[in-house]
Parts: C-alpha cells; structure tokens; sequence
C-alpha cells in the first residue's frame, strides 16, 4: 500500500466526499428542525445530545471541501474526512445507545428514563411538576418502518462516514479520482 500524499489526483473526490458529508449532515440537522419547530416533537436530552457530531461535521467537511476544490495537501483532506468518520461512527454509537434505550434494551439516563426519583417537599409538588418539563428518553414520539428518529440517525451517521472514508481513501495507494 503506497501513500500517495504528494498527488493531487485525489482530491476531487474527497472535495466530493466532504460536499456530500456537508450536504447530508446539513440536510439532517434541518430535518430535526422541522420535527421540533414544525411538527412540535420536543427532543430530549439524548436527542440533543445526537445532534453534536453534526455540529462537528456540518463546518468541518465544508471546510475540507473548499479546501480540497482550493487544491489543498492531501493529508490534510484526509486528516478532515477521518475526523468526519470518526464524529459519524461516534453519531452512530448515540443513536444506538438512545435506539436500545427506546426499545427498553438498557436503562438510559435517570433524567430522562425510568421514575422521576423526587418533586421536592409537598408545600412545592405543584410548582416543581409546572416548572418541571420532562421529554423522555425512553418513549420513542415517532416512528416509520419500525424505526425511531434515533435509529434514522444511526443509518444516517454510518453512510455520512462510509462517504468519508470512502473519499479519504483517495488518498491511498493509488485511488484517486472520483
């Protein structure tokens, strides 16, 4: 296997590949918008939680893309797109964790699953349970198919990484191009 750094056959597809991830993690996030603002799905904790890798990938891969149509090292473009992969498959893990949550595989987290453990004194129970919204983990609030949107985004994570590193591997042994 040959590191073909010097080259700049490839980076046309990891530009390619960096547009793609962009695209498609942009195009995720927004639908998450539309559920939460549109539809009226309140997200819970882990749903937010899902949405960092995207936060990370969104301007990440749009960079790798300018740089990569800007001619760009190589192994810089590669370097991004694994960074890609990498927040992809940590994307993925969330939504597994919160899709086995769902599916009451394991527990989840205690402020979002299982008994509210306290409401404070009695003279407050009113107050505390008005002041208190609690979006549960646990409770998938839509699915298609069988799967939740914590399940979508586990499908979602791994073809956004499999596009990463399927243009990171431009950089090796002589696949360059697109």
């Amino acid at each position: 296997m040959t590191l073909a750094w010097d080259d700049t056959g490839g980076s046309d597809r990891m530009a390619l590949a960096a547009v793609v991830a962009a695209a498609v993690a942009l195009a995720t996030i927004l639908g998450a918008y539309f559920f939460e603002y549109v539809l009226l799905y309140q997200p819970c904790p882990l749903c937010l939680t899902q949405r960092i890798p995207y936060y990370v990938v969104i301007p990440l891969a749009a960079v790798v893309a300018i740089a990569g149509y800007a001619g760009a090292p190589l192994r810089l473009l590669a370097g991004g797109l694994a960074v890609v992969a990498v927040a992809m498959v940590i994307s993925m893990g969330l939504g597994a964790y919160h899709s086995g949550v769902e599916w009451k595989w394991w527990a989840g987290p205690s402020d979002c699953s299982g008994p509210i453990a306290s409401f404070g004194t009695a003279g407050s129970l009113l107050q505390t349970i008005e002041a208190t919204p609690v979006i549960r983990c646990d409770e998938a609030a839509w699915r298609l198919f069988g799967l939740s949107l914590a399940g979508y985004n586990v499908l979602i994570s791994a073809a956004i990484a499999a596009v990463a590193v399927w243009g990171a591997a431009a950089a090796v042994g002589g696949r360059k191009g697109a």
